[in-house]
Formats: C-alpha cells, structure tokens, sequence
C-alpha cells in the first residue's frame, strides 16, 4: 500500500476509543439500567473532545419538526470526512420535559448514538439517557404515580402517598437511575405547584 494512501480510521479515533474502553468503570460514564449498562453522552462527548479537540467536527440539524414529532440529525467528521451519524425522534407528547424541550432531547440522543456508531460504545448502541425515556414514558406506573400526586386534595393524602409509594420510588431510584432524576424533576414542579395552592405545606 502507498504511503500516500489514507488510512481508513485515524490514528487518533482509535487512541479516543481505547480511551473510553478505560473508563468505562469511571462513575458516571455508564448507569445501570436493569441489570445492563449504558453509556451516558455527557462523558462520551467530553472523552471525544479531550483526545480529539477540534479535528473533531459534531454538526446537528433538524430534519424535521412539528407540533408532534421532532426528527434530529448528528453527523461527526474528522478532516473534514464524515466517520459517523446518528438520528433520533422525539414525540413531544411523551413526556412533560419533551413538551417544552423534544428537540434539545433528540439532539442529545442523536449525538450519543453517532458517537457510539463511532465506536464510543460499550456495546449498546442506545444511550442510557434514550433507555432511561423510553423506559419512562412506557411504564404505566410512573405516570400512575405522578397522576395520583397531582389529585392530592390536602396534607393528609399527601403523607399518605409518600407513605405507598416510598418503595417504588427506592426501587426506581436503584434499577432505573436516570429516569428516577427525571422523576424527582416532576415529583418537585408537582409538589412546588401543590404548596402554592396551599394544598400541602411548605417543607
């Protein structure tokens, strides 16, 4: 082979793969969602960037966006060549945060998964952030849950439903991480919005 032949994955992208491969026990670099783990994006992006600074280009479009649905884009190039991309969906129906943030999630998503087409994976394509969503909006019991806090009607019934749902909320927070932060997200608007109606106190 000539020298002046390119090589096909830089000498760099690999250093960056075998970098994330290290840390792949670092807290916070992959959650544990039942009995599985998954890449977070956060870290895999700071990895991406501490090994390969500017060579590497991460350029997000919408492809498509609606009152429904948004459709994201991530493409990574390295000198200007395109080595990866990724795409993600987002209905914003499908959860309070997706009502007023769809496209910044699918963002995220798209970017985890190109990064992973990349080879900046652990073997699971799907991010823990995209796990921890679908797992969320298709567990009726959240939304259970979170439909009962809303109909509290005074201090006492709210005691009484942290009283019957402490255990599903330990249990959440242990086997599903990331969808427990987002819970405690709605859990807090929920009861912040309940005190200013005076229904419960304020503590």
């Amino acid at each position: 082979m000539s020298n002046n032949n390119r090589k096909l994955v830089p000498d760099d992208l690999i250093t960056t793969i075998t970098d994330f491969k290290s840390k792949l026990g670092d807290k916070g670099v992959t959650v544990d969602i039942h009995g599985k783990d998954y890449a977070t994006v956060a870290p895999r992006v700071g990895i991406a960037r501490q090994n390969l600074g500017a060579k590497l280009q991460i350029v997000t479009e919408v492809i498509s966006a609606n009152s429904d649905t948004v459709v994201m884009k991530a493409t990574g190039l390295i000198g200007g060549n395109v080595v990866a991309t990724g795409h993600a969906e987002e209905q914003r129906s499908a959860s309070r945060i997706n009502k007023t943030s769809a496209m910044e999630n699918a963002e995220t998503s798209a970017i985890g998964r190109m990064l992973a087409f990349l080879g900046m994976t652990n073997d699971n394509i799907a991010s823990a952030e995209e796990v921890s969503a679908a797992i969320e909006q298709q567990d009726p019991k959240i939304q259970q849950v979170l439909k009962e806090l809303e109909a509290v009607s005074h201090q006492g019934s709210y005691e009484k439903w942290i009283t019957n749902n402490e255990k599903f909320m330990k249990d959440l927070n242990k086997n599903n991480p990331l969808t427990y932060k987002e819970f405690v997200k709605k859990f807090t608007e929920i009861k912040i919005n309940l005190t200013r109606k005076g229904v419960i106190k304020n503590g």
